[in-house]
């Protein structure tokens, strides 16, 4: 096996195949392939899921396809031995988007892949099929430097993440077999900053809780019995009024809300920009923002039922209810911490109200390994990728399957990486990708792979 090619020979080799790339992105952004058959018909996943197998089977990854999980949805798999004594990969990502939502809103159609001002807009561009397009050209650089792939490889690119709705989870659980491997790369976050490589270490866990709450029989005349008549929306707000501080700090009772974040900054004027924040309102939390985003709880109040204003009588009501959502950092347990939030809730209603708390699906908050030659080879490989030195950051949302895949492959490295950096506006109209960005993270990763070999040896 050669030794691992220079970094000069990479990026060389990946600058002459990234208008094949850019193809690729344009192709697989305009096949809608959103996971909700109310929306799409379910056809355009399987387009998606047979163009990425075609196009893995392509690279060497020769038994590539995809493979039905519990969900309904298809995950494409597949398995490409290294050479005898060499570590395998397993490289992750997924083809299904997010809704493109108001179509009227984007300045260029969803589903097609547009240039503008040096980024190219479409759904999915970034989230993640930007990552699909990076994953596929590092594997073509490395067999076109090297003649073969330097290391075995696997591959999940899957179905139906944006859903949640757990098909692979289920998967692998079963099947742990096919995802053997030394080292995952999971490709579905990105870096603190366009062109600041950036390695996600940690993942906060998420819970939502339904509060109902009832006081009367049925609404009654505002001006007859208001006053004395137990209002069930303003129990509802009093209740909701208690989960966060002056500052805007979390305060349910039993969940510390005191822990600080040793990894990359996020300047508050750049979290102020990415975000939207308006002018003169304040940010939350009463500590630094990444104190806040990645090391703290945080409560969001995501729906309410209520009267809406156009419309709304002279009544009080007599029941309500609100959706929370409650983000927990890793060290907190997310099932103890959705019991806290619930006996908080029950403890602090008004005026014996009958309060009710229905719980939904827990998700674990996830903290990388960030020990050994896996975490430390990709870090280098990416900083010689990027010119620039690596840092760490953490990531507000949650992805499952992370923790799956540390329970069933308890000795491989579980790494995050990815193209999304926040001015990808992921999940919202005019999603992104800067294409220095797919470039990059394409010779980064081909280093890495080249280099994991030459560590075997």
């Amino acid at each position: 096996m050669a030794d691992a090619p220079a970094v000069a020979d990479v990026r060389r080799a990946v600058a002459v195949l990234m208008p094949r790339a850019l193809d690729d992105l344009a192709a697989l952004v305009a096949i809608p392939s959103v996971a909700d058959d109310r929306l799409f018909p379910r056809a355009e996943c399987e387009r998606a899921a047979a163009w990425v197998a075609d196009a893995l089977r392509a690279e060497g990854i020769d038994d590539a396809r995809p493979v039905p999980t519990p969900d309904g949805s298809s995950t494409v798999l597949g398995h490409r031995a290294g050479p005898a004594g060499t570590p395998t990969v397993l490289l992750y990502a997924h083809y299904d988007v997010q809704p493109p939502l108001r179509d009227e809103a984007w300045l260029s159609p969803p589903f097609t892949l547009t240039p503008r001002d040096g980024r190219l807009y479409g759904r999915g561009a970034a989230d993640c099929k930007g990552n699909v397009v990076a994953h596929l050209t590092a594997l073509r650089a490395l067999r076109q430097l090297l003649g073969e792939l330097p290391v075995g490889v696997r591959v999940a690119i899957e179905g139906s993440e944006e859903q949640g709705t757990g098909g692979l989870e289920e998967y692998v659980r079963a099947h742990p077999e096919h995802f053997a491997a030394d080292a995952v790369l999971v490709a579905d976050t990105g870096n603190a900053t366009l062109g600041r490589p950036t390695l996600c270490v940690s993942l906060r866990g998420a819970t939502n809780v339904v509060v109902r709450v009832e006081t009367m029989a049925g609404e009654v005349h505002s001006g007859m019995f208001g006053g004395a008549a137990p209002d069930a929306l303003a129990a509802l707000v009093a209740i909701l009024a208690t989960l966060r501080d002056a500052q805007g700090g979390t305060t349910v009772r039993g969940l510390d809300a005191t822990g600080t974040w040793d990894g990359v900054a996020y300047d508050a004027e750049q979290f102020r920009h990415d975000a939207g924040v308006l002018a003169d309102v304040r940010l939350l939390g009463g500590a630094s923002v990444a104190d806040t985003l990645w090391a703290r709880p945080a409560v969001t109040v995501l729906g309410l039922d209520a009267p809406p204003v156009v419309g709304s009588a002279a009544a009080v009501q007599p029941r309500a209810a609100a959706r929370l959502n409650l983000r927990v950092p890793p060290g907190t347990d997310a099932r103890n911490a959705r019991d806290a939030l619930v006996a908080h809730v029950l403890d602090v209603a008004p005026w014996g109200a009958r309060v009710t708390v229905e719980t939904e699906p827990v998700g674990q908050p996830f903290r990388a390994r960030t020990d050994g030659p896996v975490f430390a080879t990709l870090s280098q490989a990416l900083a010689d990728a990027f010119d620039a030195p690596t840092v760490t950051a953490g990531q507000g949302g949650s992805i499952p399957l992370c923790n799956v895949f540390a329970e069933t492959l308890p000795d491989a490295a579980v790494v995050l990486l990815g193209v999304e950096e926040p001015a990808c506006l992921i999940h919202a109209p005019n999603e992104s990708v800067d294409p220095r960005e797919i470039e990059r993270l394409a010779v980064g990763e081909a280093l890495f792979l080249a280099r994991l070999a030459d560590r075997s040896h």
